[in-house]
């Protein structure tokens, strides 16, 4: 009996120890080192951003019209409303990345112009 258990690589309670360690010391019981957090990302302006916000954001700036003109997708010009496209852009990875791609560009045209004056 001891042979199969050796064989299938169990241990007896003799060799696994008190601690059970499986007979390793203690330094080389220690979990490794922790990763360190993920870098911060300051200059990312998509870090920390949900596809509901970007998508409300670029809604609220083009319009649904707007959207369907530069982004050819049925869920933005046919009854489009902001969980049906969710849906659609969550499994649809290139729709997402013309979206993120949008929504990049709409915040380097709002740097370099500023944002609308209203008009007097």
């Amino acid at each position: 009996m001891p042979d199969r258990q050796a064989s299938r690589g169990m241990l007896s309670a003799k060799e696994v120890g008190r601690n059970g360690t499986c007979g390793r010391t203690a330094q080389e019981s220690q979990p490794m080192s922790t990763l360190p957090p993920p870098p911060a990302q300051p200059r990312n302006p998509l870090h920390g951003k949900t596809l509901e916000a970007i998508l409300t954001e670029l809604v609220a700036h083009y319009g649904w019209d707007g959207l369907a003109q530069r982004i050819a997708l049925r869920c933005f010009s046919n009854e489009p409303s902001v969980g049906s496209s969710l849906k659609v852009l969550r499994k649809t990875p290139w729709a997402r990345e013309k979206v993120e791609s949008l929504y990049l560009f709409m915040l380097r045209d709002l740097r370099r112009t500023g944002p609308p004056r209203e008009a007097r």
